[in-house]
Protein backbone atom coordinates (compact mmCIF):
# COMPACT_ATOMS: atom_id res chain seq x y z
CA UNK A 1 0.00 0.00 0.00
CA UNK A 2 1.15 3.11 -0.92
CA UNK A 3 1.35 6.13 1.80
CA UNK A 4 2.77 8.81 0.74
CA UNK A 5 1.48 12.18 -0.04
CA UNK A 6 0.02 12.63 -3.98
CA UNK A 7 1.87 14.88 -6.29
CA UNK A 8 -1.40 16.50 -7.51
CA UNK A 9 -3.09 16.73 -4.37
CA UNK A 10 -6.22 15.04 -3.44
CA UNK A 11 -9.01 17.42 -4.30
CA UNK A 12 -9.28 17.33 -8.02
CA UNK A 13 -12.64 18.73 -10.18
CA UNK A 14 -12.86 17.64 -13.49
CA UNK A 15 -13.45 21.25 -14.69
CA UNK A 16 -16.47 21.63 -16.84
CA UNK A 17 -15.76 23.62 -20.37
CA UNK A 18 -17.84 27.00 -20.19
CA UNK A 19 -19.37 28.03 -23.55
CA UNK A 20 -20.32 31.18 -25.16
CA UNK A 21 -23.86 31.65 -26.76
CA UNK A 22 -22.89 30.38 -30.30
CA UNK A 23 -21.38 26.98 -28.14
CA UNK A 24 -18.12 28.24 -29.04
CA UNK A 25 -15.25 27.98 -25.64
CA UNK A 26 -15.64 31.32 -23.75
CA UNK A 27 -12.02 32.40 -22.34
CA UNK A 28 -13.30 35.29 -20.17
CA UNK A 29 -15.68 32.58 -18.30
CA UNK A 30 -13.25 29.73 -18.40
CA UNK A 31 -10.41 32.29 -16.71
CA UNK A 32 -13.45 32.75 -13.66
CA UNK A 33 -13.92 29.13 -13.27
CA UNK A 34 -10.39 28.68 -12.93
CA UNK A 35 -10.07 31.30 -9.96
CA UNK A 36 -13.61 30.01 -8.67
CA UNK A 37 -11.62 26.80 -8.35
CA UNK A 38 -8.44 27.57 -6.93
CA UNK A 39 -10.25 29.67 -4.42
CA UNK A 40 -12.40 27.09 -3.57
CA UNK A 41 -9.05 25.01 -2.45
CA UNK A 42 -8.76 22.43 -5.53
CA UNK A 43 -5.15 20.92 -5.43
CA UNK A 44 -4.97 20.28 -9.07
CA UNK A 45 -7.22 20.64 -12.13
CA UNK A 46 -8.32 18.33 -14.27
CA UNK A 47 -8.99 20.17 -18.02
CA UNK A 48 -11.26 18.18 -21.17
CA UNK A 49 -12.52 15.22 -18.77
CA UNK A 50 -15.85 13.81 -19.76
CA UNK A 51 -17.73 16.95 -17.67
CA UNK A 52 -15.35 18.47 -19.48
CA UNK A 53 -17.43 17.70 -22.36
CA UNK A 54 -14.03 16.29 -24.48
CA UNK A 55 -16.16 14.50 -26.63
CA UNK A 56 -17.52 17.38 -28.61
CA UNK A 57 -14.29 19.21 -28.62
CA UNK A 58 -11.98 19.11 -31.65
CA UNK A 59 -8.28 18.48 -30.98
CA UNK A 60 -7.49 22.36 -31.72
CA UNK A 61 -10.19 23.28 -29.21
CA UNK A 62 -8.64 21.09 -26.77
CA UNK A 63 -5.49 22.55 -26.98
CA UNK A 64 -6.74 26.54 -27.44
CA UNK A 65 -8.22 25.14 -23.59
CA UNK A 66 -5.24 23.50 -22.40
CA UNK A 67 -3.12 26.79 -23.18
CA UNK A 68 -5.71 29.45 -21.89
CA UNK A 69 -6.49 27.92 -18.25
CA UNK A 70 -2.20 26.92 -18.21
CA UNK A 71 -1.64 30.64 -18.67
CA UNK A 72 -4.12 31.68 -16.47
CA UNK A 73 -2.97 29.03 -13.55
CA UNK A 74 0.11 30.91 -13.74
CA UNK A 75 1.90 27.53 -11.63
CA UNK A 76 -0.67 28.19 -8.51
CA UNK A 77 -1.53 24.55 -9.29
CA UNK A 78 -0.74 21.63 -11.34
CA UNK A 79 -2.80 21.37 -14.59
CA UNK A 80 -3.80 17.61 -15.71
CA UNK A 81 -4.58 17.70 -19.51
CA UNK A 82 -7.51 14.58 -20.36
CA UNK A 83 -6.16 13.32 -23.78
CA UNK A 84 -7.06 10.03 -23.95
CA UNK A 85 -9.52 8.63 -26.56
CA UNK A 86 -9.98 5.04 -28.62
CA UNK A 87 -7.35 5.74 -31.24
CA UNK A 88 -3.69 5.25 -29.65
CA UNK A 89 -2.27 7.18 -32.09
CA UNK A 90 -4.25 9.70 -31.83
CA UNK A 91 -4.23 10.09 -27.95
CA UNK A 92 0.06 9.74 -28.68
CA UNK A 93 -0.41 12.87 -31.11
CA UNK A 94 -2.63 14.93 -28.98
CA UNK A 95 -0.45 14.18 -25.39
CA UNK A 96 2.70 15.58 -27.37
CA UNK A 97 1.54 18.80 -28.44
CA UNK A 98 -0.41 19.19 -25.50
CA UNK A 99 2.94 18.96 -23.43
CA UNK A 100 4.28 21.66 -25.34
CA UNK A 101 1.98 23.77 -23.59
CA UNK A 102 3.47 23.27 -19.48
CA UNK A 103 0.59 20.86 -18.40
CA UNK A 104 2.24 19.00 -15.42
CA UNK A 105 -0.01 15.81 -16.23
CA UNK A 106 -1.81 13.58 -18.60
CA UNK A 107 -4.84 12.08 -17.99
CA UNK A 108 -6.58 8.94 -20.49
CA UNK A 109 -9.24 6.82 -20.13
CA UNK A 110 -9.74 2.95 -20.83
CA UNK A 111 -10.71 2.68 -25.07
CA UNK A 112 -13.88 2.65 -25.38
CA UNK A 113 -16.56 1.25 -27.84
CA UNK A 114 -13.50 -1.32 -29.43
CA UNK A 115 -13.55 -3.09 -26.56
CA UNK A 116 -9.74 -3.61 -26.30
CA UNK A 117 -8.67 -6.93 -24.44
CA UNK A 118 -6.34 -6.80 -21.06
CA UNK A 119 -3.34 -6.84 -22.95
CA UNK A 120 -4.86 -4.19 -25.32
CA UNK A 121 -5.28 -1.74 -22.66
CA UNK A 122 -1.71 -2.13 -20.65
CA UNK A 123 -0.10 -1.57 -24.22
CA UNK A 124 -2.20 1.14 -24.99
CA UNK A 125 -1.30 3.09 -21.77
CA UNK A 126 2.05 2.42 -21.88
CA UNK A 127 2.81 3.77 -25.44
CA UNK A 128 1.01 6.83 -24.35
CA UNK A 129 2.66 6.80 -21.08
CA UNK A 130 6.08 6.83 -23.05
CA UNK A 131 5.84 9.23 -25.71
CA UNK A 132 4.19 11.73 -23.24
CA UNK A 133 7.13 12.29 -20.41
CA UNK A 134 4.53 13.60 -17.99
CA UNK A 135 2.84 11.88 -14.91
CA UNK A 136 0.11 9.59 -16.27
CA UNK A 137 -3.43 9.10 -14.63
CA UNK A 138 -5.29 5.96 -16.20
CA UNK A 139 -8.84 6.44 -15.79
CA UNK A 140 -11.23 3.36 -15.44
CA UNK A 141 -14.99 3.70 -16.27
CA UNK A 142 -16.66 0.69 -17.32
CA UNK A 143 -20.14 2.42 -17.20
CA UNK A 144 -19.16 4.81 -20.42
CA UNK A 145 -16.38 2.08 -22.05
CA UNK A 146 -17.89 -1.11 -22.07
CA UNK A 147 -15.46 -3.03 -20.62
CA UNK A 148 -13.66 -2.43 -17.30
CA UNK A 149 -9.51 -2.70 -16.43
CA UNK A 150 -9.11 -5.02 -13.94
CA UNK A 151 -6.63 -4.49 -10.28
CA UNK A 152 -3.71 -6.41 -12.07
CA UNK A 153 -3.50 -4.33 -15.07
CA UNK A 154 -3.93 -1.75 -13.24
CA UNK A 155 -0.95 -2.76 -10.95
CA UNK A 156 0.78 -4.13 -13.57
CA UNK A 157 0.80 -0.73 -15.19
CA UNK A 158 2.41 1.23 -11.77
CA UNK A 159 4.78 -1.37 -11.56
CA UNK A 160 6.03 -1.46 -15.54
CA UNK A 161 5.18 1.97 -16.66
CA UNK A 162 7.74 4.52 -14.75
CA UNK A 163 5.23 7.53 -15.67
CA UNK A 164 1.98 5.98 -14.89
CA UNK A 165 1.36 7.41 -11.13
CA UNK A 166 -2.38 7.57 -10.66
CA UNK A 167 -5.46 5.56 -11.13
CA UNK A 168 -8.49 7.32 -11.05
CA UNK A 169 -11.31 4.03 -10.59
CA UNK A 170 -14.68 4.31 -10.89
CA UNK A 171 -15.54 0.62 -11.80
CA UNK A 172 -17.67 0.87 -8.33
CA UNK A 173 -16.13 -2.42 -7.56
CA UNK A 174 -14.95 -1.80 -3.87
CA UNK A 175 -13.36 -5.88 -4.27
CA UNK A 176 -11.19 -4.09 -6.96
CA UNK A 177 -10.86 -0.78 -5.57
CA UNK A 178 -9.49 -2.49 -2.32
CA UNK A 179 -7.17 -4.86 -4.37
CA UNK A 180 -5.75 -1.93 -5.96
CA UNK A 181 -5.04 0.28 -2.99
CA UNK A 182 -3.44 -2.95 -1.09
CA UNK A 183 -1.10 -3.71 -4.19
CA UNK A 184 0.01 0.09 -5.21
CA UNK A 185 3.44 0.47 -5.21
CA UNK A 186 5.22 3.85 -3.68
CA UNK A 187 4.71 6.51 -6.18
CA UNK A 188 1.42 5.04 -7.50
CA UNK A 189 -1.93 6.73 -6.12
CA UNK A 190 -5.58 5.75 -6.54
CA UNK A 191 -8.50 7.82 -6.77
CA UNK A 192 -12.04 7.84 -6.76
CA UNK A 193 -13.64 8.68 -10.03
CA UNK A 194 -16.85 9.04 -8.20
CA UNK A 195 -17.59 11.48 -6.05
CA UNK A 196 -19.56 9.47 -3.70
CA UNK A 197 -17.30 6.41 -3.43
CA UNK A 198 -14.37 8.83 -2.45
CA UNK A 199 -14.88 8.18 1.52
CA UNK A 200 -15.08 4.23 1.02
CA UNK A 201 -12.51 4.53 -1.32
CA UNK A 202 -9.73 6.42 1.34
CA UNK A 203 -10.87 4.02 4.00
CA UNK A 204 -9.38 1.07 1.97
CA UNK A 205 -6.41 3.31 1.26
CA UNK A 206 -6.98 5.48 -1.40
CA UNK A 207 -5.44 8.60 -1.36
CA UNK A 208 -8.49 11.18 -3.32
CA UNK A 209 -10.48 11.97 -5.63
CA UNK A 210 -11.26 13.41 -9.58
CA UNK A 211 -14.52 14.97 -8.87
CA UNK A 212 -17.52 16.47 -10.80
CA UNK A 213 -19.06 18.19 -7.35
CA UNK A 214 -15.78 19.33 -6.97
CA UNK A 215 -16.74 22.14 -9.90
CA UNK A 216 -20.02 23.01 -7.34
CA UNK A 217 -18.77 22.83 -4.13
CA UNK A 218 -14.96 22.53 -4.29
CA UNK A 219 -14.36 23.84 -0.74
CA UNK A 220 -16.12 21.31 0.71
CA UNK A 221 -14.96 18.39 -1.28
CA UNK A 222 -11.15 20.02 0.37
CA UNK A 223 -12.64 19.60 3.44
CA UNK A 224 -13.97 15.70 2.76
CA UNK A 225 -10.66 14.12 1.34
CA UNK A 226 -8.57 16.45 4.29
CA UNK A 227 -10.73 14.37 6.91
CA UNK A 228 -10.29 11.20 5.33
CA UNK A 229 -6.35 11.68 4.67
CA UNK A 230 -6.16 12.96 8.18
CA UNK A 231 -8.12 9.95 9.55
CA UNK A 232 -11.03 11.58 11.43
CA UNK A 233 -13.50 9.32 10.10
CA UNK A 234 -16.53 10.45 12.00
CA UNK A 235 -16.05 13.91 10.88
CA UNK A 236 -15.24 12.49 7.40
CA UNK A 237 -18.71 10.30 7.58
CA UNK A 238 -20.53 13.57 8.67
CA UNK A 239 -19.05 15.97 5.61
CA UNK A 240 -19.59 12.77 3.55
CA UNK A 241 -23.37 12.42 4.51
CA UNK A 242 -23.97 15.75 4.11
CA UNK A 243 -22.53 16.24 0.37
CA UNK A 244 -24.80 12.61 -0.83
CA UNK A 245 -27.24 14.91 -2.48
CA UNK A 246 -25.29 16.85 -4.42
CA UNK A 247 -23.04 13.82 -5.61
CA UNK A 248 -25.89 11.92 -6.16
CA UNK A 249 -28.11 14.98 -7.59
CA UNK A 250 -25.92 15.79 -10.04
CA UNK A 251 -26.09 12.34 -11.81
CA UNK A 252 -30.15 12.44 -12.19
CA UNK A 253 -29.00 12.75 -15.90
CA UNK A 254 -26.20 12.93 -17.73
CA UNK A 255 -23.45 14.53 -16.30
CA UNK A 256 -22.46 17.21 -16.70
CA UNK A 257 -25.73 18.62 -18.06
CA UNK A 258 -26.75 19.31 -14.17
CA UNK A 259 -23.09 20.23 -13.46
CA UNK A 260 -23.30 23.16 -15.51
CA UNK A 261 -26.91 24.04 -14.49
CA UNK A 262 -25.69 24.25 -10.88
CA UNK A 263 -22.31 26.18 -11.59
CA UNK A 264 -24.93 28.65 -13.59
CA UNK A 265 -27.37 28.49 -10.45
CA UNK A 266 -24.38 29.31 -8.15
CA UNK A 267 -23.25 32.37 -10.21
CA UNK A 268 -20.60 30.35 -11.80
CA UNK A 269 -21.71 31.31 -15.94
CA UNK A 270 -20.42 28.16 -18.12
CA UNK A 271 -22.99 28.53 -20.34
CA UNK A 272 -24.88 25.56 -22.23
CA UNK A 273 -23.75 21.90 -23.77
CA UNK A 274 -23.09 20.75 -26.95
CA UNK A 275 -25.33 17.92 -28.44
CA UNK A 276 -26.19 15.21 -28.48
CA UNK A 277 -25.91 16.74 -24.60
CA UNK A 278 -29.68 18.56 -24.08
CA UNK A 279 -30.17 21.40 -21.31
CA UNK A 280 -31.50 20.62 -18.21
CA UNK A 281 -35.84 20.15 -17.76
CA UNK A 282 -37.32 23.03 -15.46
CA UNK A 283 -37.91 20.23 -13.42
CA UNK A 284 -34.72 18.91 -13.08
CA UNK A 285 -33.52 22.45 -12.64
CA UNK A 286 -35.99 22.96 -9.59
CA UNK A 287 -34.74 20.00 -8.31
CA UNK A 288 -31.42 20.72 -8.36
CA UNK A 289 -32.12 24.04 -7.26
CA UNK A 290 -33.57 22.64 -3.71
CA UNK A 291 -30.03 19.70 -3.74
CA UNK A 292 -27.85 23.44 -3.90
CA UNK A 293 -30.04 24.76 -1.14
CA UNK A 294 -29.36 21.69 1.22
CA UNK A 295 -26.18 21.63 0.82
CA UNK A 296 -25.96 25.32 1.28
CA UNK A 297 -24.52 26.62 -1.73
CA UNK A 298 -27.59 27.78 -3.25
Amino acid sequence: MNTSEPTFGRMIPAMVTPFDDQLKIDDDHVRELVDYLIDGGSDSLLVCGTTGESPTLSNDEKLHLFSTVVDHVAGRVPVIANVGSNNTAGSIELGKAAAQLGIQGIMAVVPYYNKPTQEGMFLHFKSLAEAVDLPMVVYNIPGRCSVNMTAETTLRLAREVEQISYVKEASGDIDQICAICEGAPDGFWVFSGDDSMTLPLMEKGGHGVISTAGNVVPRKMKELVDLCAAGDWEAARAAHEALMPIMRGLFKVSNPILTKQALNLVGVPVGGLRLPLVEATEQETSELAEVLAQVGVA
